[in-house]
């Protein structure tokens, strides 16, 4: 059997090289953007202490899993005291399946960037303090199961392109001060309307094709 060359085994080193930096460079922008959560964030607790920049991935860090290629697959911050504001710069995390930061103080809004986690099953922000809208581009989540935003300040309709996601089994959303109606279709078949309860101006299930969804809105 013919010894590989020395190219041939240059070539092999180059790719593997290549390889190796591509995965440095995944794995330090997904730490770099869960760091930027973490300068948003007031932690009186220190649960956020071993989040240390200077580490080459953020796979060792306390509250975040990865896979076996050291992405992240699941940020768990629930119950942490944290407050302070989400961050853009989650929609970086690509590889992300769960982002559990339910019972916190966090306030601001929900970053519509959060569209791009494509890998999303689970997104949990529910008993905080979050205002404003539901983004839009959360129907952009194909795989999302669990969607539970209750118990927040949340404001405007709850947008339709959710319906088209036909893996959510579970929607709450109860408790915030949205508008409009609920929807009736894809999912939404399913899910009770105590999950929509405590929203003053949401004025029940739509009727398709009698009147705007988002009337009360103004």
């Amino acid at each position: 059997m013919e010894a590989p060359s020395l190219t041939s085994l240059w070539a092999f080193f180059c790719v593997s090289l290549n390889l190796t930096i591509a995965h440095l460079v995944s794995a330090n922008s997904e730490g770099d953007a869960l760091y930027t959560l973490r300068r948003s964030l007031s932690d009186p607790d220190n649960v956020l202490q071993s989040w240390d920049p200077t580490l080459v991935n953020p796979c060792t860090w306390f509250h975040v899993t990865c896979n076996q290629d050291n992405r992240v697959t699941r940020v768990d911050l629930g119950n942490s005291n944290l407050s302070g504001h989400l961050v853009p710069e989650l929609g970086k995390l690509e590889h992300l399946q769960y982002l559990e930061l339910y019972k916190n103080n966090i306030q601001g809004t929900i970053p519509s960037e959060l569209g791009s986690l494509k890998s999303l099953i689970s997104l949990d922000l529910y008993n905080n303090n979050i205002s404003g809208t539901i983004p839009p581009s959360l129907g952009k989540l194909k795989g999302l199961v669990f969607l539970r935003l209750n118990d927040n300040r949340l404001t405007g309709p709850i947008p339709r392109e959710l319906a088209a996601i036909s893996s959510l089994k579970v929607v709450d959303v109860s408790n915030n001060d949205l508008c409009g109606t609920i929807p009736t279709t894809g999912p939404f078949e399913h899910i009770p309307l105590s999950n929509f309860a405590n929203n003053r101006r949401l004025e029940g299930p739509e009727l398709l094709g009698l009147a705007s969804y988002d009337t009360n809105c103004s």
